[in-house]
C-alpha cells in the first residue's frame, strides 16, 4: 500500500510529505496544550506569591477535584476516534452526533457526579490529617472547580470533535484566548485592589483580593470563553449547512452508547491514574510535611511544561491513525504515529537536560521570599532539586507512553491499555511508593517519587510494545448504513489480556486533562 493513497475515501486532499502532515495536524494541538500548561504555570506562580501553603492547597484541591473529571474526560477522548474514522471513511456528516452526545453526557455527569462530589469534599479532606487551614483552602478550591466542571467537560467534547475533523486550529484559538482570559481573571481576583507591589504591578480598585479562591474562579471564567468559541463555530451556518450540526442536537442514544462502549476503558484509565497520583501527592508525599508537598507540586508544574506539549502530539496521533484506518490505510497511520513519537522524544529529552542543569533555579521560582522565611525557602529548594533530577530520568520514556497511547486510541484499542494502567499505577505509584517510604524513611518524599518514576518508565515501554504488536489492526468501530458493525469484532473485545508483552501505549491518561487532555493527563493537575 502506498504511503499516501489519495484514492481512499476521506483522503482526497493532495498528498503531503509525512513530516509535514504530522506537523500540520500537531502544531495547533501542541500550541493548545502548551497554552494550557503556561496558564497553569503562571496561575501557580501567582498563588505562590500568596504563600507556600496555598501552593500545596491548590495542588491537593485541584487534583482531587480533577479525579471525577478525569473519569469523564476519558469517555470524551473517543469523540476524536469516531469523528476521525468517519472523516476518513468519507462520512463527516456523522461526526456532529458524537459532539452532541458528548454534551449530553457532560450535563448528566455534572448533575449525578460532580455536584455530589463537591458536597462530599470537606469530609474527604477531613480524613487526611492535614492542618485545619490547609483543609479549609484545599476544600474551597476543589469545590469551585467541581461546580464549574460542566463547562470544562462540554468544551473538551467539542475540542475532540474538531480534532477528529482535522481542524485543530479552532481548538488552538479557543484555548489561547480562553487561557489569556483565565490568567487575566486570576490576577484580578487573586490580588484584587492590592496588586503585586513587590513586582510593581498595580491592583484593580474596588475588587477584593480572593487569594487562592480567586485562582479557581478565574479558571472557570477562562473555561467558559474556551467553550464559547468552538460552540459558535459548531453551531454556525457554515457547519450546519455542510454537516447538519444543529439538527442533530436531540439525544442520540446509539452515539452515547458508542462513546460509553469504547470510552469506558479510557475513563477507567484516566480516572484511575489520577486517583493514584492524588494519593501519591496528598498522602504519600504529604506524610513528610508541607515543604515536601510544596516542592513536589513545584516539580509537577515543570513536568507539565514537558509532557503537555507532548500530549498535543498524542492527540494528533489519535486523529491521524483514526483517519487512515477509516480510509483503509492503517500502515500509513502507523508511520505517522512513529513520526509523532520521534518528535516528542526529542522535545522531552531537551526538557530532561534542562531539569537537571537548572533544577534549583526553577524550584526557586515557586518560593516567594516575601511570604516564607529563608530557612523554609532553602529547604523547599533543596527537596525540589532532588525531585527534579528524579523527574528528568523518565522524561524520554514518558514520550513513548504518551504518543503511543494516543495512537492506540485512534484505533479504538482502549481496553488493554486501561487494564494495564490500573495494574501498573496501583502496583508502582501507590504500593511501590508506600513500600519505599516505609522501608527507607530517610529518603523521605524521594521514595514515593522513585515508585512513580518506575511506573512511568515501565508503562511507556509497555505501551510502545502494544502498538508495535499490531493487535489494534483487528479492531473495527464504524457501522454500515444499516447500523451494523462493519466487521466481526467489537473494540471492547479486541484487546484481550494476554501473558505476552503488551503493545506499548503511554500513560497519557492524566494529561488530557488536563487538558485535558486527551488525556491526557493528562500527571496531576491543580
Amino acid at each position: 500500500m502506498t504511503d499516501f493513497t489519495a484514492k481512499n475515501r476521506g483522503l482526497g486532499s493532495p498528498p503531503q510529505r509525512p513530516l509535514r502532515e504530522v506537523w500540520t495536524i500537531a502544531w495547533p494541538t501542541v500550541l493548545t496544550m502548551t497554552s494550557y500548561t503556561v496558564m497553569q504555570f503562571v496561575d501557580s506562580l501567582m498563588v505562590a506569591q500568596v504563600g507556600p501553603l496555598e501552593v500545596a492547597a491548590q495542588g491537593n484541591g485541584g487534583i482531587w477535584a480533577f479525579t471525577p473529571i478525569a473519569f469523564s474526560m476519558g469517555v470524551l477522548t473517543v469523540v476524536n476516534t469516531f469523528v476521525s474514522q468517519n472523516l476518513g471513511a468519507g462520512r463527516p456528516e456523522r461526526g456532529p452526533r458524537y459532539a452532541w452526545a458528548s454534551i449530553w453526557l457532560s450535563v448528566c455527569i455534572w448533575l449525578c457526579i460532580m455536584l455530589p462530589a463537591a458536597a462530599l469534599l470537606p469530609h474527604f479532606f477531613g480524613m487526611m490529617g492535614h492542618s485545619a487551614e490547609l483543609q479549609r483552602m484545599e476544600t474551597g478550591y476543589g469545590q469551585i472547580l467541581l461546580v464549574g466542571a460542566v463547562l470544562m467537560l462540554a468544551s473538551r467534547g467539542l475540542h475532540h470533535y474538531f480534532f477528529g475533523m482535522h481542524r485543530p486550529k479552532i481548538v488552538a484559538v479557543s484555548a489561547v484566548v480562553g487561557n489569556l482570559v483565565n490568567v487575566t481573571a486570576n490576577y484580578v481576583l487573586i490580588f484584587g485592589e492590592n496588586g503585586l507591589p513587590a513586582l510593581g504591578l498595580p491592583g484593580v480598585p474596588g475588587i477584593p483580593a480572593m487569594g487562592l479562591y480567586g485562582a479557581a474562579v478565574g479558571t472557570i471564567i477562562g473555561t467558559a470563553v474556551e467553550l464559547a468559541i468552538p460552540a459558535c463555530i459548531f453551531l454556525g451556518s457554515k457547519m450546519n449547512r455542510e454537516y447538519n450540526s444543529r439538527s442533530q442536537w436531540k439525544p442520540d442514544f446509539t452515539a452515547i452508547k458508542d462513546l460509553l462502549r469504547i470510552g469506558w476503558p479510557a475513563a477507567v484509565q484516566f480516572g484511575n491514574e489520577i486517583t493514584c497520583w492524588a494519593i501519591f501527592m496528598s498522602v504519600l508525599v504529604g506524610r513528610f510535611g508541607e515543604e515536601h508537598m510544596t516542592a513536589g507540586w513545584a516539580t509537577l508544574r515543570f513536568m507539565h511544561l514537558s509532557f503537555m506539549p507532548t500530549v498535543g502530539f498524542s492527540v494528533a496521533a489519535t486523529s491521524l491513525v483514526g483517519r487512515y484506518i477509516g480510509a483503509g490505510d492503517p500502515d500509513t497511520g502507523a508511520k505517522r504515529a512513529r513520526l509523532a513519537v520521534m518528535m516528542s522524544v526529542g522535545y522531552m529529552t531537551v526538557c530532561a537536560i534542562t531539569f537537571v542543569v537548572f533544577r534549583h533555579e526553577l524550584i526557586g521560582m515557586f518560593v516567594a521570599t516575601q511570604s516564607v522565611d529563608s530557612t523554609m525557602a532553602a529547604e523547599i529548594i533543596r527537596i525540589g532539586g532532588v525531585l527534579m533530577i528524579c523527574a528528568a530520568v523518565f522524561q524520554t520514556i514518558d514520550a513513548l507512553g504518551l504518543v503511543y497511547s494516543g495512537a492506540l486510541r485512534g484505533a479504538g484499542d482502549t481496553v488493554w491499555p486501561g487494564v494495564v494502567t490500573i495494574i501498573y499505577s496501583w502496583l508502582f505509584i501507590v504500593l511501590g511508593g508506600w513500600t519505599l517510604s516505609v522501608m527507607f524513611p530517610h529518603w523521605q518524599s524521594l521514595g514515593p517519587w522513585i515508585g512513580a518514576a518506575t511506573y512511568i518508565i515501565i508503562y511507556g515501554i509497555t505501551m510502545a510494545c502494544r502498538f508495535e504488536s499490531g493487535r489494534w489492526r483487528r479492531i473495527r468501530l464504524l457501522r454500515d448504513d444499516d447500523g451494523e458493525a462493519q466487521l466481526e469484532r467489537d473494540a471492547s473485545a479486541a484487546a484481550p489480556i494476554s501473558p505476552g508483552p503488551p503493545a506499548v501505549e503511554p500513560s497519557s491518561a492524566i494529561r488530557d486533562l488536563v487538558s485535558g487532555t486527551d488525556g491526557s493527563s493528562q500527571r496531576p493537575d491543580g
